[in-house]
């Protein structure tokens, strides 16, 4: 394999890795799917082995086809980068940003940060989908998104790599959330030992592992009867007296149903929320303004928890 790979026959090796047949990575190019089979042999002839292999009614790739897919994801995450700057420089247009949020920075930090970079840059076109992670980092490697809102718990292994830069936001305060009926819902702040007979409900798979670490560290085992990453559900089956659950504050500002009862716990337990982007010597102009508007939107959204917590003082 001396000779530099054709672009094009990557691309078309990455569409197929995407939609796991040769007949949806046509249609999602605006190939005919003979001309998608010729680029892969193409392509595996120039490596010297086979990349893609049949599997029931759609295909699979081979080893090397991943290994390789995993590298031209890279590439084409690059390449939208390059895109962006470049056209940032000649002044063809102001850019645009593709952005991956879980759903409680969708309704808190979002939201405020895009009417920032609306006023300040009205011209970068912003596009916005949800996801958790670890989903979120997948299509930020995949170049599916120009960056990602994520969340990480002390201790609680992620997925981020070399690849990505990660820039800290602000820190997520986890209360308490029991029923209203519950004996111990007006005892003020609370010792998460205290809850140790409860039945719990746990949220994604990150909040999980970190609800059985801290549980572990207050020497017991939560009994998770219940797991949703919805955390209206999660807020609803509490209310009814099924359990009880951590939730961030981000969350409980954005919706706390009656019935329910938000503590906060002596050992002060919390997230970290990050932006995170694919690692790069200088950042798109459209991508650093809109890391820049998420940061200007976090230090106010902590400024005026501060100021309210000093009033209640």
């Amino acid at each position: 394999m001396g000779a530099m790979l054709d672009l094009r026959r990557l691309l078309v090796l990455r569409a197929v890795a995407h939609h796991g047949s040769l007949s949806a990575a046509a249609r999602q190019l605006g190939y005919t799917q003979p001309a998608v089979t010729h680029h892969i042999r193409r392509l595996e002839r120039e490596v010297g082995t086979p990349l893609v292999a049949r599997a029931g009614r759609g295909i699979r790739l081979t080893e090397a086809g991943q290994a390789l897919a995993t590298h031209v994801d890279a590439v084409s995450a690059r390449l939208a980068a390059a895109e962006e700057e470049v056209a940032a420089i000649a002044g063809l247009r102001a850019g645009r940003v593709r952005l991956a949020s879980f759903p409680s920075s969708s309704a808190t930090l979002v939201p405020a940060a895009l009417a920032r970079l609306r006023a300040s840059h009205p011209l970068v076109g912003i596009s916005l989908v949800e996801a958790e992670p670890p989903t979120s980092l997948a299509l930020l490697r995949r170049g599916d998104c120009d960056l990602a809102l994520t969340f990480e718990y002390p201790g609680v292994a992620t997925d981020e790599g070399a690849d990505f830069t990660k820039v800290p936001l602000l820190a997520d305060r986890l209360l308490a959330v029991l029923p209203a009926a519950h004996p111990l819902a007006g005892a003020g702040i609370l010792g998460l030992d205290q809850l140790a007979q409860e039945t719990w409900i746990a949220g994604c798979e990150r909040c999980r592992d970190h609800l059985l670490r801290v549980a572990a560290a207050a020497g017991f085992t939560p009994e998770i009867a219940f797991a949703t990453d919805d955390y209206v559900a999660v807020q609803r089956l509490v209310a009814v007296g099924l359990g009880v659950a951590l939730l961030p504050e981000l969350v409980l500002g954005t919706v706390q149903l009656p019935g329910v009862v938000a503590t906060p716990l002596a050992s002060a337990p919390e997230r970290q929320v990050l932006v995170v982007a694919p690692a790069a010597p200088q950042q798109p102009p459209a991508v650093a303004a809109t890391v820049s508007a998420l940061q200007a939107a976090s230090a106010s959204l902590v400024g005026r928890k501060a100021a309210a917590q000093k009033s209640c003082t």
